[in-house]
């Protein structure tokens, strides 16, 4: 991905905004992108991806795949 720092970048921004513990890491081989997000509800995190994250312009696809850690 030619624009990886570009939406690096913007990834961050947006994440840091949320105030929600995240990781942002550009990797090798089939994903460009890592990003993980922890949220307090599955609502919210849907949010995150389908209203912020996906509308950052470059992004052509992305995988969401959600853990839930239940009680510790």
């Amino acid at each position: 991905m030619k624009h990886e720092l570009d939406v690096i970048n913007k990834i961050k921004s947006i994440l840091n905004q949320t105030k929600l513990p995240h990781e942002v890491q550009g990797v090798f081989g089939v994903y460009d992108i890592v990003i993980k997000i922890t949220a307090t509800t599955d609502e919210e995190l849907r949010n995150i991806v389908l209203e912020k994250l996906r509308k950052i312009e470059h992004i052509e696809s992305a995988i969401t795949m959600m853990v839930n850690e239940g009680s510790k």
